[in-house]
């Protein structure tokens, strides 16, 4: 709870547009962070480390930040668009928040304390094969040896991981951009940011408009309905339910639900249920909360939780309440596919590049 506490103070103080008392006074740290970083980025710079070769295209997904910035919505759609070309994509992740940092391929009995709850939450949306492992190149490896079908890896995050090699980035942004600007831990950087967008790298801004400099394409968020829990465990995305059809239902009822979510930016998924038309009372916990107990008062009859939370929740153990998942989806704006295309063309057009 410590670090949790600590964790929300910060990120209270990074998402400033100025920098706070707090964040200057951890600009000693963010130079020591910004060195050891360099440093581990130089031998690949400098040539004396290569990234090493995988036979098919690997398409990073990531953050230049820490924190939610719509990156595992990103991977889905990629997965979606890629299918729809006629490949076969698996996906390669570290599994953040899992129990060890081994190589596990997700399966349909992994629990999200083994494999991590993003991981987790892909497999279960798009089928697509998921391993997850601290070495994503292990992991990688391990993913073309378990499903040889597989033709793309689409890797969530590992911007930073440069032993990965990478026919294309998309780095995603949402509206906090790079808030204060400054590196960890006085802001959210992981990296400095370039003047210039790197080479075979796309900008995604996953709020449907641009938050930093950089000039790129951008995707829009939308609630696509509600599932009961249990049948939503079960596979089903697209039930008759709609939220404005569960709202007219509260208001009949005189029911008030809460909503709880665990995910980096709370706020989002409250404001896209009262944009519904649902009033909650509303719950924000850490990202990517365990789940280990209830958060709601006992006795609450109906609670809406976002998918990252419901892969970490049985329906056995939340009693006589009502849970209904809300399904997100996550749509390219047309700018952002044209540009997609285009760099996947040159991608193909291009041996497989092993810096």
């Amino acid at each position: 709870m410590a670090a949790a506490g600590l964790e929300a103070l910060l990120q209270r103080h990074w998402w400033r547009r100025r920098p706070s008392a707090l964040a200057l006074a951890l600009l000693p740290l963010a130079a020591l962070y910004t060195v050891l970083a360099a440093l581990q980025r130089a031998p690949y710079r400098l040539g004396l480390r290569r990234a090493q070769a995988l036979p098919v295209p690997v398409v990073v997904v990531g953050n230049l930040v820490v924190g939610g910035a719509g990156k595992t919505p990103a991977v889905i759609a990629l997965l979606q668009w890629l299918r729809e070309r006629g490949h076969h994509p698996g996906v390669v992740a570290r599994g953040y928040g899992r129990r060890s940092d081994g190589v596990r391929a997700v399966d349909a009995h992994a629990s999200a304390a083994e494999v991590g709850d993003e991981p987790l939450l892909i497999a279960r949306r798009t089928g697509a094969p998921v391993v997850v492992g601290r070495d994503r190149v292990a992991a990688a490896r391990a993913l073309l040896h378990g499903s040889p079908e597989v033709d793309v890896i689409v890797a969530d995050d590992g911007l930073q991981h440069q032993r990965l090699p990478r026919a294309l980035a998309i780095v995603v942004f949402d509206e906090r951009g790079l808030g204060n600007a400054l590196p960890l831990p006085a802001g959210p950087l992981r990296a400095p940011m370039p003047a210039q967008v790197p080479p075979r790298t796309l900008v995604l801004y996953s709020a449907g408009r641009a938050s930093t400099r950089w000039p790129g394409g951008s995707g829009r968020r939308r609630l696509a309905g509600v599932v009961e829990l249990s049948a939503w465990q079960r596979g089903e995305r697209a039930g008759a339910t709609t939220l404005a059809a569960l709202a007219a239902r509260c208001r009949a009822a005189g029911l008030r639900p809460v909503a709880a979510a665990g995910i980096a930016v709370p706020q989002r998924f409250f404001d896209m249920l009262a944009a519904q038309g649902l009033a909650c009372d509303t719950l924000a916990l850490p990202d990517h909360h365990d789940w280990a107990t209830l958060p709601w008062p006992a006795g609450t009859p109906l609670a809406l939780v976002t998918e990252k939370d419901a892969v970490k929740l049985d329906p056995a153990r939340v009693g006589a309440t009502e849970v209904w998942v809300a399904t997100l989806d996550f749509v390219f704006e047309p700018d952002f596919e044209a540009a997609l295309a285009a760099a996947w063309r040159a991608t193909l057009a291009t041996p497989t590049e092993t810096p």
